[in-house]
């Protein structure tokens, strides 16, 4: 256990970063921040800020030195930046991070534990996504193997003439069957030092353009009957990983039960309810985990609660969001506002 008074190294500068750095001050400890860009929202409120590169081995030195306990807050920071950070001091590890950065690899993870994705086929060329449309059937969703999120490195493909006509961006692609759901959402977990474990109530989430819009508690009777399913996966999930922290894994609700989607090793956007709608919030029991703390209370203390990204510009500004009292409203501090760029979000109570 690590008492207050220490620091916590966040790899990445986002509002992910910046969300667990003010969870931890509020526990009494500080944050030092490493990211590449100069502009980073979790500066703003972290005791130190190292901006280098990830290929810089002596700032991550540097960072390893000042710091108790070194986690990230994203998966694309690169497993070899975390693996020049002291093993003792990384949490969650490296084994996360390089089955999350690699959609195929995810994959045969989760069907190894007995997960069920959507029926995918590797794709490095013309001939292979041919074959895999063959194989699967369109629509389909050509997704580059590394480094996609939010909806980006994805093409929808409506038919094999659509997927001859595509020009690939190079080999390295994953091409995934469309999946016939009634509902989306998430199993978040925490898991401790001590290997405790405890799930926050999953909320059902809704997409657009491929970002999520909203999530929202309770979620329908389809999700509610299939999270017990979806939570025994996530849990032998993180028991094979070892892993310590929030984890996340996204589902599909369909009519035959649970789809895996996607993981995240990480706080997720999805729980950014938790912050005024749970006994503790993902973020604190993050930094509760990683220092070897005990773990807080998940249990949800509203009955009903919506969460809404806030992107791009945002009308009205922040007055007209909190002429709605029951609004919470996070914003984070990003300087320029564009068409798909998460300014902040909004939860709801009651």
């Amino acid at each position: 256990m690590i008492q207050p008074g220490a620091t916590i190294g966040i790899l990445g500068g986002g509002q992910l970063g910046r969300m667990i750095a003010m969870a931890a001050a509020q526990l009494g400890y500080s944050s030092h921040i490493y990211a590449p860009e100069e502009e980073s929202v979790a500066a703003e409120v972290s005791a130190r800020f190292t901006c280098a590169g990830w290929d810089d081995r002596e700032a991550l030195s540097t960072l390893a030195r000042d710091c108790a306990v070194v986690t990230y807050e994203f998966e694309n920071v690169p497993v070899e930046a975390v693996n020049a950070i002291p093993a003792s001091l990384r949490a969650p590890g490296t084994r996360a991070l390089e089955i999350a950065q690699d959609r195929l690899t995810e994959k045969r993870f989760v069907e190894e534990l007995g997960g069920r994705p959507a029926p995918y086929a590797s794709v490095d060329n013309e001939a292979d996504l041919a074959e895999a449309i063959a194989k699967i059937g369109a629509p389909g969703i050509l997704k580059t193997r590394r480094d996609g999120y939010d909806g980006k490195g994805q093409w929808r493909i409506a038919s094999a003439q659509d997927g001859a006509a595509l020009r690939l961006p190079g080999p390295g692609l994953i091409y995934e069957g469309f999946v016939r759901f009634e509902a989306e959402f998430s199993v978040i977990l925490v898991r401790g030092l001590d290997g405790e474990v405890r799930f926050w109530d999953s909320a059902q989430n809704v997409h657009e353009n491929g970002i999520l819009a909203t999530s929202s508690l309770p979620a329908a009777p389809i999700i509610a009957e299939q999270v017990a399913e979806a939570r025994k996966l996530a849990y032998r999930v993180a028991e094979a990983l070892a892993y310590v922290g929030v984890l996340t894994l996204e589902f599909f609700a369909t009519a035959d039960g649970p789809v895996f989607n996607e993981m995240a090793p990480r706080v997720h956007n999805s729980g950014h309810w938790t912050i005024e709608g749970a006994v503790t919030s993902q973020f604190e029991n993050h930094v509760r985990a990683i220092l070897g703390l005990p773990l807080g209370d998940t249990s949800t203390m509203w009955p009903k609660i919506g969460m809404t990204n806030l992107i791009g510009e945002i009308e009205g500004g922040i007055g007209k969001l909190l002429s709605d009292t029951r609004n919470h409203v996070h914003l984070y501090g990003k300087s320029e506002a564009r068409p798909g760029r998460k300014m902040g979000h909004v939860t709801k109570l009651g």
